[in-house]
């Protein structure tokens, strides 16, 4: 197998992190998405969207982080991915709700126009709004996260064990921190993500993500 990927990749972390604390070998291939090369057409040739991570097994490609992730956890009979019908509902309905509620306004709202050039819009006045948007949505979904999904009695985001849930959600609420996020006032999320980071690999997985994150400290960035 071969993961094409980049260590900062907000999609890429989660996927990079289950691949090392499962011990499952997988060639990884940077796609420098820093200079560009995810546009390139050796790449783009593979992927036509372009993002990463992507996945190949054999003749199979895979370009979605959450899906490689459910392929991962069944392919290697992984209880991070239950098998009972209700259980795997639920992991797929946190999963849907992170990737298409959470991460949207979260990510795509509120932290990327912030760090990212090309999600800089047309001007100063529309970009400040399209932030405050983001910075609205995201004051709705992390109670959300921390009062519903979380609460003050589960350890994961599904119950008592870790699923593929948390190593996808753990990387997208993470990815605050480069604005300086503080989720002190969301206990849940605090116990829980810092539980996450107690993961073996963490550390290793995350290091070009934290120089990302250190990099980034003390600019004047709208948080919450």
């Amino acid at each position: 197998m071969k993961l094409y990927m980049h260590p900062v990749s907000t999609a890429t972390r989660p996927v990079r992190l289950f691949l090392a604390e499962n011990g499952i070998a997988c060639e990884e291939v940077l796609v420098d998405i820093m200079k560009g090369d995810q546009y390139r057409e050796s790449y783009a040739s593979l992927n036509p969207s372009s993002l990463v991570p992507m996945l190949e097994d054999g003749d199979l490609r895979l370009t979605e982080g959450s899906t490689i992730l459910k392929y991962l956890a069944d392919k290697y009979d992984l209880p991070s991915y239950p098998k009972d019908l209700r259980q795997r509902a639920r992991v797929n309905e946190v999963m849907d709700w992170l990737n298409t509620q959470f991460y949207r306004d979260f990510g795509y709202g509120l932290v990327y126009p912030q760090i990212l050039p090309n999600h800089k819009r047309r001007s100063d006045e529309a970009h400040a709004g399209a932030i405050a948007w983001g910075q609205q949505g995201a004051r709705r979904w992390l109670p959300v996260l921390n009062d519903h999904w979380l609460g003050p009695k589960s350890a994961c985001l599904c119950g008592g064990e870790i699923t593929i849930a948390d190593y996808f959600g753990a990387s997208l609420v993470s990815l605050g921190e480069i604005v300086g996020i503080d989720y002190a006032v969301y206990p849940n999320i605090e116990r829980w993500l810092g539980n996450m980071k107690k993961l073996k690999t963490w550390g290793k997985v995350n290091e070009v993500f934290d120089g990302f994150v250190a990099a980034n400290k003390g600019r004047p960035f709208v948080r919450l």
